[in-house]
């Protein structure tokens, strides 16, 4: 009987939207990304590393920043009516990327962040997200990019990681999967628009925003 109601939690568990940064940066010849290991208790994802990012916060949906033309009409496609705008999601991605490792892009550097990935976790977790993964150069981040002393304690064992090592490491299969991508990105493929992993109904489909 308690499997049985802890699994019909799990499928109740509503969607939320979240936003996530993926920062890079290029060191000599090799390209490296920004990641930190969640919690062994955590709820979600224990023990996995991940970007920065997390769920969006009311008071994204105030702040005053531009995105490009491309990115802003990309966030806009495929999303239900009561969906945050693209400016509170890229909100909440500059907002989770500094609370989580304590670097700050400012809202000026907006129109450069590229809205890359969207996942929606599947039926079944004990949280669900609607998650739109935001590209971005470690090139505006403004001081330090090794200081991370201002992260609060959400990811441990923040680090830079070349992308064919950061493939060794214990990751979700999502991540797997934007790795690739960013990897190809980085490498000069063409732009074939936003891959979008859609879990919302009951059969998973691959799509593509344009």
């Amino acid at each position: 009987m308690g499997l049985a109601t802890s699994h019909r939690v799990s499928e109740a568990a509503p969607i939320r939207p979240a936003a996530t940064v993926i920062l890079w940066r290029r060191m000599g010849t090799e390209t490296q990304v920004l990641m930190g290991q969640r919690g062994a208790g955590a709820v979600f994802m224990p023990s996995k590393y991940v970007f920065p990012g997390g769920a969006v916060d009311a008071a994204d949906g105030l702040a005053d920043l531009t995105l490009s033309p491309v990115c802003a009409a990309r966030l806009a496609q495929m999303c239900p009516t009561d969906a945050p705008s693209g400016i509170t999601l890229a909100a909440a991605a500059l907002r989770e990327l500094q609370e989580e490792t304590g670097l700050a892009i400012p809202s000026t550097a907006a129109p450069s962040l590229r809205f890359f990935f969207r996942a929606i976790t599947p039926p079944g977790r004990p949280r669900r997200f609607d998650a739109r993964f935001f590209l971005a150069d470690a090139a505006h981040v403004q001081g330090d990019l090794e200081d991370f002393s201002a992260a609060e304690d959400e990811l441990s064992h923040l680090h830079w990681i070349g992308l064919a090592q950061a493939r060794a490491l214990d990751l979700p299969f999502i991540t797997e999967v934007v790795l690739a991508e960013v990897t190809a990105h980085l490498t000069g493929a063409a732009d074939q628009g936003v891959p979008f992993f859609d879990n919302s109904g009951p059969v998973p489909t691959f799509r593509r925003i344009l």
